[in-house]
This record gives C-alpha cells, sequence and structure tokens, in this order.
C-alpha cells in the first residue's frame, strides 16, 4: 500500500470503520495511494490493526459507495480511476450546487478534521492551515467562482 499509513485511534469516539475510512481517502487524496493502487485484504488489515474483519469490510464497502475504490473478486479492492465521478457527483461541467455541494463540503471538513486529529494537529491549526489555505489563489479562485454562481 505504497507509504500510506493507517492507524485507529482508540480514544477517538469516532467509529474504527469511519477512521479508516478517513484515512483511506485522505491517501488518496494526497496522493499517497495512486489508481490502481491495491489496499491490503481484509483480514490482512484487520489483523494488522488489530480490528474485526467486518469492520475493515464496512469501511471498504463505504469506500466503494463513494466511489473510491472498487472490488473485484480475485483482484482485490484498489484505488479507483480518478476520472469516475462518485455516485451523487454532479454532471461533468457542471458547478456543484444546493445539497449536493452542501454534503460534498461536510465531507471534506469530516475528512480534513480527521486528518488533522490523527496527524496531532489541534483545532486551532487546523482552523489556521484553512485560513491560510483560503488566502492562496486557489482558495481565491474558488470564491470568486461561488460569487459569479449567486
Amino acid at each position: 500500500m505504497n507509504d500510506a499509513y493507517l492507524a485507529i485511534d482508540t480514544t477517538d469516539p469516532t467509529p474504527p470503520y469511519e477512521q479508516l475510512r478517513r484515512q483511506i481517502i485522505g491517501h488518496i487524496r494526497r496522493g499517497a495511494l495512486s489508481e490502481a493502487d491495491r489496499l491490503p485484504p481484509v483480514r490482512q488489515l484487520a489483523r494488522d490493526l488489530g480490528l474485526a474483519p467486518g469492520t475493515v469490510a464496512r469501511a471498504y464497502k463505504q469506500l466503494e459507495g463513494e466511489g473510491y475504490v472498487t472490488t473485484r473478486r480475485g483482484a482485490g479492492t484498489r484505488v479507483a480511476h480518478r476520472d469516475v465521478a462518485p455516485p451523487g457527483n454532479p454532471p461533468r461541467g457542471k458547478a456543484p450546487s444546493g445539497e449536493w455541494a452542501d454534503e460534498r463540503l461536510a465531507r471534506a471538513a469530516r475528512d480534513y478534521a480527521a486528518t488533522a486529529a490523527v496527524s496531532g494537529h489541534s483545532l486551532t491549526d487546523a482552523i489556521e492551515a484553512l485560513a491560510q489555505a483560503w488566502g492562496t489563489p486557489a482558495g481565491r479562485r474558488a470564491r470568486h467562482d461561488d460569487e459569479r454562481q449567486q
């Protein structure tokens, strides 16, 4: 699984399957996991992390439902092709809006919060990093696009 590191924080109230799901998404988004990379088999990862196989299977199933991974018998679970839009995404070329955009933002916020927490950062650190990112050219462009849509 390349250099992607996975760990479960037993002091975190977030269920282990959700911690695992968020970490894998974070690794995909950061490029630590690339398209077609194979994730460890359910039993192996469960053993490595001290989890029940059903916990890992649940995380993989949710990731597959969200379009992050694909699972095929004999080929295992692999990172999905990035051009494939996860279910519920707007059609290509259409700006996100409404409920879909709200859910996408909420999911991104949960993923960001989980990544920051697992990395040992405080809420203050995370907010500061987000504020800095908001001021980057990409952040300014996104705000400009939002204003044009209104």
